[in-house]
């Protein structure tokens, strides 16, 4: 128990009369809004700010004044441009002012965009619908005095509709421009720079069934080939791995190209040799160092993966596990021979982690039985067992289980420990096998999708709770994972093929 304590204290809030930080820290030396992306498009904004959609304004909240939000940073040749300056504040829309304080803290009682940040993105989608006629009016306080501004903000896009995002005409226009920021942004060498990106933005472009497309999978596939093996020592390796097993795997799924399965069959005896197993696979340099997270039991962590090969550091997690499923089982759909009693034991590790509620944590034990939080962990899992290669239905009664609890509290949805945005494209996967879950989710976080658009076609990392990833990368990692959740409805990827899934997660 003393390595559960450990965790609870440093990685997140999970229980409610535990005392919970805010999803935004709010820190004495400035962090996060100091923050600074040392390249990208962001490198001329001086902190980490909210998104203010198309308007092109930046926002810091405001612990003095929680009801208004503090403009920070106007990009040039934006609506704002020339109208709303760096240190006003927006104390309204259409003239009426805010009324809520944002309440941006972590936790259940929590989680969720209120306040002057929802009130804005509402106000926002409202100018560009038809009735809106691409018109915003902001009421700003500058320096004590208070005015309205007319933003014209334009039509382009127009509003979700209800039934945002499938047969939605706003989505298929924001992924047209995804497409193309996608396409300039790849790399010579085939890869988006990262893990997260590199699963995501190929899924996107495959998802989108395009010729043109297919050629830029097809340099990334060629890009985790080259950099796969079936023994490898480097760090911080299993991301990589697993990100190489669900693209590659994705691909021969659509293409029947046969040599991707000899790559395949290497990065799965990989996983095997990176699993972690038994008790002598641990570093002695964890042994050392970190002796109060060691193993208490010959099942503690058992079946699962984290960051590098075996145990080491803080051992097995979650997340990464419910990867490592994920990727066993559409391999094994490839015709790759997966070794099943070791995808077995990830199964039972994510099993371990699950409350009764279907809410996963963040290693292999369950943070309560009705407990919940950011749900990323409890996606990997539920997409995992939806796309079990096996005849037991405990794995899709698990998958229909985790997608009900992502869609009960989708309120957490941006707000997953690590990368928000890796999470948020893992509980769309897995809240879609169950259509009410997947529309709860979407409805209750149109907000974010309204306020991350971005004036050039791409979409913004938001400030999280976990204050983790902001840099060069901002634009390219939650461009790509909008761009795979916006195509997740066209369900032309076998992750997203619901009908050939939801006779199984209809079993109970």
């Amino acid at each position: 128990m003393q390595r559960i304590k450990f965790l609870i204290s440093f990685i997140f809030c999970a229980v409610p009369s535990l005392e919970c930080i805010s999803q935004v820290h709010y820190f004495e030396d400035g962090r996060p809004w100091k923050n600074r992306a040392n390249g990208g498009p962001d490198r001329e904004v001086d902190g980490w700010y909210y998104n203010l959609g198309v308007t092109g304004m930046r926002a810091e909240l405001s612990a003095s004044r929680p009801k208004h939000l503090l403009i920070r940073h106007v990009f040039a040749g934006s609506p704002a441009d020339k109208q709303i300056q760096a240190g006003d504040y927006i104390i309204g829309v259409s003239g009426k002012a805010f009324e809520t304080a944002h309440q941006n803290g972590y936790g259940e009682a929590v989680f969720g965009a209120k306040g002057p940040i929802l009130d804005f993105a509402n106000a926002l989608e409202s100018a560009q619908s038809i009735s809106g006629k691409g018109q915003l009016t902001i009421d700003i306080d500058r320096h004590g005095q208070r005015q309205q501004v007319a933003l014209n903000i334009g039509q382009e896009d127009g509003a979700f509709r209800e039934t945002f995002p499938t047969a939605d005409a706003k989505s298929a226009q924001i992924l047209e421009g995804l497409y193309s920021y996608l396409k300039r942004t790849q790399r010579k060498n085939g890869s988006w720079g990262s893990p997260p990106h590199d699963t995501f933005a190929p899924l996107a472009l495959l998802a989108s069934g395009r010729a043109e497309h297919l050629e830029l999978v097809r340099k990334n596939v060629k890009y985790h080939a080259a950099t796969t093996k079936s023994k490898d020592q480097s760090w911080l390796i299993n991301w990589r791995y697993m990100a190489a097993a669900i693209v590659m795997s994705e691909y021969y799924l659509a293409t029947d190209e046969k040599w991707v399965l000899k790559e395949l069959q290497e990065v799965h005896d990989f996983l095997v040799s990176s699993q972690y197993v038994d008790q002598s696979q641990i570093d002695a340099k964890t042994r050392k160092e970190r002796p109060q997270d060691l193993p208490k039991t010959k099942m503690s962590a058992h079946g699962g993966w984290g960051h590098n090969p075996g145990f080491e550091g803080y051992g097995p997690i979650s997340m990464l596990t419910g990867q490592g499923a994920l990727a066993f089982a559409l391999m094994k759909h490839c015709g790759v021979n997966v070794d099943r009693e070791r995808h077995l034991f990830a199964y039972d590790f994510l099993a371990r982690a699950a409350g009764r509620n279907g809410y996963v944590w963040y290693a292999d034990e369950a943070a309560g039985q009705n407990n919940w939080a950011d749900m990323g962990r409890t996606g990997a899992a539920g997409i995992a067992n939806a796309l079990s290669p096996y005849p037991d239905q405990v794995h899709h009664r698990r998958a229909l289980s985790h997608a009900k609890i992502i869609g009960s509290h989708p309120e957490s949805f941006p707000d997953t420990h690590g990368s928000p945005v890796m999470g948020m494209g893992y509980a769309a996967l897995a809240a879609f096998h169950d259509p009410t879950s997947f529309k709860r989710l979407m409805d209750k976080n149109r907000w974010w999708f309204t306020l991350s658009q971005c004036i050039d076609d791409s979409f913004y990392y938001q400030p999280n709770r976990d204050n983790a990833g902001y840099g060069a990368d901002s634009r390219i990692s939650a461009s790509a994972v909008t761009a795979f959740i916006l195509s997740i409805p066209k369900q032309s990827l076998f992750m997203t093929n619901r009908q050939s899934h939801s006779r199984n997660l209809q079993l109970k």
